[in-house]
């Protein structure tokens, strides 16, 4: 175990006798020691962890290229130790060791508005670290103890939310090299921590993965400069500066701008300010440490001088996960919706998954995750940061008696099981399972999952319907007030009982899985009983949903709370729902990775798409056509003026509603996996949309799997690539056959005729053909609407304008821009569908 291996070596946590107690503005703590090494050193192993953010270096070179080490854990249940191999920077003679230790996760304010607070976990900064020297004949320890001296440097207030004061005056240089005189230091002293909690890390770190250049630099009114980095991203700016000694400079890091501005609303009390006073001995690098910042504009004060673009660099930082999936179309507006997703999720792992990188808050929310999760692990190999997360839920769930709404759970007060959040404990394990196929992960996770399972089974009345205690509900449903984001059309009842059932239903498959033949029995009638109270209670006989809203129609389809015989209604009147919302979203956390494959599923694909590409609020898209380059928390994040949506709630990279992009990887690309693993595939592809080409490819745990499909005039060619190890049955879309083809490893084409040739409209069709398609036409006289002076009557000026094209009538309208033309372009390319097609299998 690790923590005899360092309790025999002598090491202890070690503090600063002048820091006790940790205060918000505190310094970090420089820790320092040196070593004698032998000429017949064979390898030399640092082991090491803090409470806090630890930075380490030997000999003047940091050690490892991680960042924010150890990350994010339940500390109190699980401190992670990371090893690295020093052999080759180790010196014969003398060596020095140093590290800074700052606030991180541990000591530093967590929580979000006015519940944030310090030392959730430990009272300051602490390190432990070991240094294995492995000779012919023996191994000698540098431990952390009574060697070690502590002092400060040029790393002053440093928190993750509020970021860090760096004065290169204060640097002590030298401090990391042997011979530093550290007389004025001060002797370390041991730190109470329980070793128990020391485990190895097995996610990947957190690291520097990517640098963006400022797409564009210019002077505020108030006369600071701001950088477009052209990108909302994780991480920092780092600066080359040259200025006067004691100059100072800041950096503050912003989502949007607001009338060509800065503006901080969706920071809330976080600052997300970095601070560099420049040592002035010529040109010099600022890049912070022991904090990070969700942001697309930086707004810099202070700097001597014009700010270059070679000056400045954005630093993209996050866990350094393995890109597994990829997926390109003919319509650049959806490319970059999924670009957005990839940035979302990109700025929501770090350490562990959250829901937001911006503000006072960046907590590991389970109903994020959770909604996001097919997504997740299609788009990177989440094996390593899921698993390690999970390891932390099962670890507070046993110590709290439930599931917290976060994990690492920092939020008191919520002490009871809901739908979406609570359940991670079960369909994030599933899903891993699925995704890599791998029975250990059910086996790591079972006793998780079944208890939590167990403990709703109480909860449901007599009839098998979970109607009692708190739940989210359909949460951020567009509909939904301002300050009660729960209140959504769904009832949140209805919500719950179904998400049970498919709880239920997966644990009956895991218990199956890992051959638990109590469980499954125990698990299966669970299932029936809520199925039939749920069908009981919100079903009828024809398949008509209690509520008749799109989320409880997609969950009943979704969730197998139907028959057969049912469907068809549920999928139509699903499908006139969409059609009466006039294909814009009316959806929330719970409902919206469903619709689509609801739609799909029950023969209205065409609908689907038509809900996928509308680009009138609120929509997919109105945030892709309005510059978003992330995943809003809010489909009105921003509102129609412009400005933040004021509700203190208000992120521009949030991941979950991201979770479309499953449908755009399996119904548009069409790559299924039929079995866990991917050791079986369905590729069946589902054109639509007004698309000529898709093409997507996923890495599976047994190689690459691609798609790609386009058509141009009557000729439909498809492309597949499957993985050794691995069978597929291929689909062909609008083959005139409806021609299947089981397949192994191999590359793959067919070319034909396909069954339709789409009547393309365009913003040059007339307005007469428009107005045939009753989408385009709610479509385009809505836009309209929302863009023309309000004295104009829209629907008679398309009566007298049929004959004219669409874009001749334009001309003659006043106010017109090019924003509004591609607004219109979108909303009617995004009706070029195919005439209906039968159920997809």
């Amino acid at each position: 175990m690790l923590s005899a291996q360092f309790e025999a070596a002598g090491a202890v946590f070690v503090g600063s006798p002048e820091r006790r107690v940790g205060e918000p503005g505190d310094p970090a703590v420089y820790f320092r020691t040196e070593f004698e090494a032998c000429p017949d050193l064979l390898s030399a192993t640092l082991h090491i962890t803090a409470l806090g953010a630890v930075e380490t270096y030997l000999n003047g070179s940091e050690v490892g290229d991680e960042v924010l080490a150890p990350g994010w854990t339940s500390y109190r249940h699980r401190l992670l130790v990371r090893s690295h191999d020093l052999t080759a920077t180790v010196r014969t003679g003398t060596n020095a060791f140093g590290a800074i230790v700052g606030d991180g996760w541990a000591v530093g304010r967590l929580g979000f508005e006015e519940i944030t607070r310090p030392r959730i976990y430990a009272d300051r900064p602490a390190l432990l670290s070991l240094i294995e020297l492995r000779y012919p004949d023996r191994t000698e320890y540098v431990a952390s103890g009574e060697r070690f001296r502590c002092g400060q440097g040029s790393v002053r207030a440093n928190s993750l939310y509020d970021g860090v004061t760096i004065d290169a005056t204060l640097e002590p240089a030298g401090w990391t090299e042997p011979g530093f005189d550290d007389r004025t230091w001060h002797d370390s002293e041991p730190v109470d921590w329980d070793m128990a909690t020391l485990a190895e890390a097995t996610a990947e770190p957190i690291r520097r993965v990517e640098e963006l250049p400022p797409l564009k630099i210019w002077k505020s009114p108030a006369g600071t400069t701001v950088v477009d980095f052209g990108q909302n991203l994780p991480g920092w700016v780092r600066l080359r500066l040259d200025g006067p000694r004691g100059t100072t400079v800041s950096v503050r890091h912003a989502e949007v701008l607001v009338d060509g501005v800065p503006d901080y609303t969706t920071l809330r009390t976080a600052e997300a300010t970095d601070r560099y006073v420049l040592a002035g001995d010529g040109p010099e690098d600022f890049e912070p440490r022991f904090t990070y910042h969700g942001f697309r504009y930086a707004e810099i004060d202070g700097p001597p001088g014009d700010l270059q673009p070679e000056d400045v660099r954005a630093v993209v930082v996050h866990s350094d996960m393995t890109r597994t999936g990829w997926f390109e179309t003919s319509n650049d507006l959806l490319n970059r919706l999924h670009e957005n997703v990839i940035w979302s999720m990109r700025g929501n792992f770090v350490g562990i998954p959250t829901d937001c990188p911006q503000r006072d808050e960046r907590l590991g929310w389970t109903g994020d995750i959770n909604a996001f999760a097919p997504t997740a692990t299609y788009l990177y190999d989440v094996r390593g940061v899921l698993m390690s997360w999970l390891g932390d839920l099962a670890l507070e769930q046993k110590d709290l008696g439930f599931v917290p709404y976060v994990v690492p759970d920092v939020q008191p007060g919520h002490d009871t099981p809901t739908a979406l959040w609570s359940d991670v404990a079960v369909r994030l394990p599933w899903q891993l399972y699925w995704e890599y196929g791998d029975e250990e992960i059910l086996r790591r996770c079972y006793d998780s999952m079944a208890t939590f399972t167990r403990s709703v089974v109480p909860l449901l009345d007599p009839t098998g319907l979970w109607n009692t205690g708190f739940q989210f509900g359909d949460w951020l449903d567009p509909s939904t007030p301002m300050d009660r984001p729960g209140q959504s059309k769904a009832d949140r009842y209805l919500v719950a009982t179904a998400f049970f059932h498919q709880t239920a239903r997966e644990m009956v498959r895991a218990a199956d899985v890992l051959d638990r033949a109590d469980d499954l029995a125990y698990f299966t009638e669970a299932a029936d009983r809520v199925r039939a109270g749920f069908r009981a209670e919100y079903v009828s006989s024809s398949g008509r949903i209690t509520g008749e809203c799109a989320t409880s129609y997609a969950l009943a389809i979704r969730f197998g709370l139907l028959d057969e015989g049912q469907l068809p209604h549920a999928g139509a009147r699903l499908a006139d729902i969409v059609r009466r919302d006039g294909y814009r979203i009316s959806t929330g956390f719970a409902g919206t990775p469903h619709v689509a494959h609801a739609l799909t599923a029950t023969g209205h694909p065409d609908d689907a798409y038509r809900l996928l590409l509308q680009t009138r609020a609120p929509s997919f898209l109105d945030p892709v056509v309005r510059g978003a380059t992330t995943i809003w928390e809010r489909w009105d994040a921003i509102l129609a003026d412009g400005t933040v949506n004021p509700s203190g709630m208000t992120s521009l990279n949030h991941y979950a509603l991201g979770s479309v992009a499953n449908w755009m990887h399996t119904v548009i690309g069409g790559v299924r996996a039929t079995s866990p693993g991917y050791r079986t595939m369905r590729i069946a592809p589902w054109p639509g949309g007004g698309l000529t080409h898709a093409r997507t490819a996923h890495d599976t745990v047994h190689g690459r799997v691609s798609v790609e499909w386009e058509h141009e005039d009557d000729a439909m060619t498809v492309r597949v690539t499957i993985p050794c190890g691995t069978t597929a049955v291929v689909a062909l879309p609008e083959h005139p056959d409806r021609a299947e083809h089981a397949v192994g490893a191999g590359r793959h084409a067919w070319t034909y005729t396909h069954t339709t040739t789409p009547d393309l409209l365009t913003l040059d069709s007339p307005v007469e053909r428009l107005a045939a398609h009753d989408a385009v036409l709610a479509s385009v006289s809505g836009i309209l609407r929302d863009h023309l002076p309000p004295h104009l009557d829209v629907e008679q000026l398309l009566r007298r304008s049929m004959t004219l094209p669409l874009s001749v009538l334009l001309n003659e309208l006043p106010g017109v821009t090019d924003h509004m033309r591609r607004e219109l372009t979108a909303a009617i390319e995004c009706n070029n569908t195919s005439s209906e097609r039968p159920l997809l299998p």
